[in-house]
């Protein structure tokens, strides 16, 4: 995008309106939940739910991730985590062994039955990401990716102010 039409769009969005943000949030809150719907036949046939179906999305993303950090990275409890993992596990879906340069980190790994369910549930939303993606064209799936990472950077942001605030302080005390 020329650099005069990203300023006037940017003017643009100075001037949106509370009913305008009330209705971006309204539509991301029912998108997800439609988006994750989508699953649900399937996950129930599999006899899996979403925790287990989001630790196989990110396992097969990155292949030797560490417990702990995909626990950072789904924001689940330890317990749904356990619990989600252990069935994985022992379904043969996931493999896990130690790390050669730490031998207290467990690093997790798709088995092949594991990738061949990664693919049936990931197909299903493929499908229609794609057709949704081709309705709406190249610039509005660009604007979507980079709304998309600024609520991801902006829940970083406030997830780390959070962590560095002490409990009882607020951001005015501390100034």
């Amino acid at each position: 995008m020329p650099p005069r039409a990203r300023a006037r769009a940017g003017v643009e969005l100075l001037f949106l309106r509370d009913e305008d943000m009330r209705q971006a949030q309204i539509l991301m809150t029912l998108a997800c939940r439609s988006f994750g719907s989508l699953l649900d036949p399937l996950l129930e046939e599999m006899q899996i739910g979403h925790a287990h179906q989001r630790i196989l999305q990110f396992v097969k993303n990155e292949p030797d991730i560490s417990v702990g950090a995909l626990l950072d990275i789904l924001a689940i409890t330890k317990q749904s985590m356990a619990r989600a993992l252990h069935d994985l596990l022992r379904r043969g879906l996931i493999h896990q062994h130690t790390s050669a340069r730490d031998r207290r980190m467990r690093l997790l790994r798709l088995t092949e039955a594991g990738c061949e369910m990664e693919r049936r549930l990931f197909e299903k939303q493929r499908e229609v990401l794609l057709r949704v993606y081709r309705d709406a064209g190249g610039p509005a799936v660009e604007g979507f990716r980079r709304v998309m990472q600024g609520l991801i950077d902006e829940s970083n942001r406030v997830a780390h102010h959070r962590d560095t605030v002490a409990p009882g302080q607020t951001q005015r005390s501390r100034e």
